[in-house]
């Protein structure tokens, strides 16, 4: 499994996470210091089986981008968490809440590989 993370803009291409958001991981067990920003191309469409959005806006951009032959799935981040009743992650580097923004895309996280190892059960009960 692959995973990975773009921009749709390109104001910080090849630069470390800020700051604040090293820290917030951090204390998390989360290693973000080796991280450098890259923008969203359509390749990624290709290289990439589910796109994830942290909010509408960025997801109007990937969409924006999409190859017209890709069938790759773009969700919202969390989709994956309805129980926090929000559509969109915040942007920690505008609220300073890194630590609210963490906790948003940890239970989406945790609800997309629910939702992953609930497919393949599916997919191995139907293979029986």
């Amino acid at each position: 499994m692959q995973v990975d993370s773009a921009g749709t803009s390109d104001w910080h291409i090849g630069a470390p996470p800020h700051p604040p958001a090293i820290a917030a991981a951090a204390q998390r067990g989360i290693d973000l210091s080796r991280l450098r920003a890259r923008q969203f191309t359509p390749d990624d469409f290709t290289d990439f089986d589910l796109i994830l959005a942290m909010d509408r806006a960025n997801l109007d951009r990937i969409e924006a981008l999409r190859p017209t032959d890709s069938r790759t799935p773009v969700r919202l981040m969390l989709d994956f968490a309805p129980a926090s009743g929000r559509t969109d992650v915040p942007d920690p580097y505008f609220t300073h809440d890194y630590e609210g923004a963490l906790d948003l895309i940890e239970a989406a996280a945790a609800g997309l590989l629910d939702q992953l190892a609930q497919n393949a059960l599916a997919s191995a009960e139907k293979s029986l």
